[in-house]
């Protein structure tokens, strides 16, 4: 895909409901591997995501664990977040991955699997 997709992503992610508390925001393509390094373990409660050029080309996957382990759930394509519990997954992500193109749930559980990003992801 390459890293000028991952260039026009955005996510920020909120401690409250409905956008609301602490934020923490990442402005282009990334792996995070443990969120504590950032104080937001398990706090996320609501998020915005977004591609500012291609709307449907970013893909957003919340994992329960560090490194990217534990349950998941995978958010395609532009879009407010107001409330995590409408997806049963309030207060539990550690780890996600962001980037501005689609990752199949068959990627995902690769990387689950090996701990291996695909191409041009940067892992923090």
């Amino acid at each position: 895909m390459g890293l000028i997709f991952n260039r026009n992503v955005r996510v920020t992610f909120f401690s409250g409901f409905n956008f609301t508390g602490r934020s923490l925001t990442f402005r282009r393509g990334v792996a995070v591997s443990n969120l504590g390094l950032f104080g937001f373990n398990n706090i996320i409660s609501s998020f915005r995501l977004r591609n500012v050029v291609i709307p449907s080309q970013v893909t957003l996957v919340l994992f329960s664990g560090r490194n990217f382990t534990g349950n998941f759930r995978v958010f395609r394509g532009s879009q407010n977040i107001p409330d995590l519990r409408v997806f049963n997954f309030n207060n539990v992500t550690s780890s996600f991955i962001m980037v501005g193109f689609q990752i199949t749930t068959s990627q995902i559980r690769t990387i689950q699997r090996t701990g291996k990003m695909p191409k041009d992801i940067s892992v923090l």
